[in-house]
């Protein structure tokens, strides 16, 4: 078997991990920090700011995430 790939085999794998490589520097990265992932507290006043949810809403969602915070 070894007699079919010979050196040829090797050159194969060797150009296949380059363009990996190229390819997998070219991708771009996605990077979060820590700023910038927001609590749920803060999405949930992002969400009301923006009058996507009343009032009651928020209140009732807002009460279930503080008590649900403080269980921990």
């Amino acid at each position: 078997m070894y007699y079919l790939w010979g050196m040829h085999g090797y050159w194969w794998v060797f150009w296949i991990l380059i363009w990996i490589c190229f390819f997998s520097f070219m991708m771009p990265v996605r990077r979060t920090t820590y700023r910038q992932m927001q609590s749920p507290l803060q999405v949930l006043q992002r969400r009301y700011a923006a009058g996507e949810i009343t009032s009651e809403e928020y209140e009732e969602r807002r009460t279930r995430l503080l008590r649900d915070a403080n269980m921990k």
